[in-house]
């Protein structure tokens, strides 16, 4: 393995075992995690509002954007697509929608959270070359799998988890840039 491949791994690596732990305050990290309902009419909007102002709040000002969309694409698939697992539902009840963030000085993490086992379809790869699919009308791209395609694209990597009291979380990881977070802390 070259050297640029082994350092490409050791960052991985290093993401990766972050992703277990909550952040540590002292350390600059930062944690929360949100309960909604998918039935609320606002539910995909306060997710959004929520996601900025804990960001913001948390000196990540420059991933507010692009974690936004990712957080509305993700409780808009729970609140469109997820039927609750015949344990965890209730007749009448509400699905729940939790929202997890986990912000470190290198990494961003955010998972939603559902009540339904069945794994989310990731699309593998790009429908369309990235310079054929800004030029094609919206006619032609896929009727379904957008949301998690644009997750895809904006995120550094995407990956789900069944939940063992059943369910699943879909997680994705944002690679902060390096300049910003020296200058915020230190």
């Amino acid at each position: 393995m070259n050297a640029k491949k082994a350092d490409q791994v050791a960052r991985e690596l290093d993401a990766f075992a972050h992703w277990f732990a909550a952040p540590d305050p002292s350390n600059a990290g930062h944690f929360l995690t949100l309960t909604l309902f998918a039935e609320s009419p606002d539910t995909a909007r306060v997710a959004r509002d929520m996601t900025a102002v804990f960001l913001r709040d948390a000196g990540a000002g420059e991933v507010v954007e692009d974690a936004r969309l990712v957080v509305s694409e993700l409780v808009g698939n729970v609140v469109n697509h997820a039927l609750p697992d015949q344990g965890l539902s209730r007749l009448g009840g509400a699905r729940r929608v939790d929202v997890t963030f986990k912000l470190w000085p290198k990494w961003l993490f955010i998972g939603v959270g559902d009540e339904d086992s069945s794994p989310p379809l990731l699309p593998l790869g790009d429908a369309f070359p990235p310079g054929l699919a800004g030029e094609l009308s919206e006619a032609v791209l896929p009727d379904n799998g957008r949301g998690l395609l644009i997750v895809q694209r904006l995120a550094t990597a995407v990956w789900w988890k069944p939940e063992d009291r059943g369910g699943k979380t879909v997680w994705c990881r944002f690679d902060r840039d390096s300049s910003v977070t020296d200058r915020t802390h230190h």
